[in-house]
């Protein structure tokens, strides 16, 4: 999907409302799925190391800001990878227990866990015969 404000693929120059630097914030693509107990968010973050992801959960919304560091020190031959930091927020819904969210990153894709509230939980009901 181009960007209406940029006119490139899955990038904007200004995402959200804190900018920590100049140069150019990705939105990161995510994909989402749910099992019974939780949510699933998995996030692109390529070139973000763990220590560098600022993920906070606040007024309902989770924000999601990875924080990529310049390249230096070499000479390229072909430079197509373009470095910039990664931004995103979420509307959470009141379902999820947001005590309980937790969060890990691997091989550049950010794996967060939106744990379901109990009340939010499938749950059998037993049917008895009168």
């Amino acid at each position: 999907m181009t960007d209406p404000t940029t006119g490139q693929k899955g990038r904007t120059e200004n995402s959200g409302p804190e900018a920590t630097r100049g140069g150019s914030t990705f939105t990161p693509r995510v994909d989402i799925y749910e099992t019974d107990q939780e949510l699933v968010l998995l996030a692109d973050l390529p070139g973000v190391r763990p220590e560098d992801v600022d993920l906070r959960y606040e007024r309902g919304e989770l924000i999601l800001h990875g924080k990529v560091k310049p390249r230096e020190g070499r000479t390229y031959l072909l430079n197509e990878y373009e470095v910039g930091d990664f931004y995103r927020a979420f509307t959470i819904h009141e379902s999820i227990d947001h005590g309980h969210i937790a969060a890990e990153v691997k091989n550049g894709v950010l794996t967060v866990h939106l744990p379901k509230a109990e009340p939010a939980k499938p749950r059998q009901i037993a049917v008895k015969p009168e």
